[in-house]
């Protein structure tokens, strides 16, 4: 296995020292959780869409803000407003492309697995929402990321109380990440 180094240039150019990546950290007590394991595909041109190396730092920030300190795998696709549509028909009865479904690892019983779920998010409709919603599309993709994450933690929206604790854990999470707070109007005081 190759070890990737550090190069630290003298002034006229030439390297000074070589110093393992691997042995130039010190170790933070976040660093000891593994870092989840995160799959995007994509059934859309990735013109205005991450990269997976986004979502993945995401997926990170949503786990370590809510505590979860095992093992993690999450699934993420990127899909077109017919799939969108067909996903949120089919399990949830609702006939429009939506911009996040959430769908929790169903486990057998007794078996142990790192896999979380998965994620689908509608690139259509976060362009859409983001142009309305004055906001970059970059961050509007953190937040159905962090949103999408927080659901196949266990947590949800159905009532005033709980959409107000998922809602602030989000922000929190987002301004970690040097987002603004999703749902505070644009323009307001």
């Amino acid at each position: 296995m190759k070890r990737q180094t550090l190069r630290s240039k003298s002034s006229r150019g030439r390297n000074r020292s070589r110093i393992p990546h691997s042995e130039s950290r010190v170790p933070s007590p976040q660093s000891r959780v593994p870092s989840p394991v995160v799959h995007v595909g994509y059934t859309v041109p990735r013109r205005n869409v991450p990269a997976p190396a986004s979502f993945r730092r995401w997926v990170e920030a949503a786990l370590r803000s809510a505590a979860f300190r095992k093992p993690a795998e999450v699934s993420i696709r990127i899909v077109g407003a017919r799939e969108g549509r067909a996903l949120n028909r089919r399990y949830r009865g609702k006939d429009y492309a939506t911009n996040v479904l959430s769908f929790p690892a169903a486990l057998p019983q007794g078996l142990t697995s790192p896999l979380l779920g998965d994620l689908v998010i509608c690139a259509p409709v976060v362009m859409r929402e983001a142009r309305e919603q004055r906001k970059e599309i970059r961050h509007h993709y953190a937040h159905l990321t962090v949103h999408g994450v927080l659901h196949l933690l266990g947590y949800d929206h159905q009532n005033h109380r709980d959409a107000m604790r998922m809602e602030r854990l989000e922000t929190r999470i987002l301004a970690s990440l040097g987002i603004a707070d999703p749902y505070r109007v644009q323009g307001a005081a």
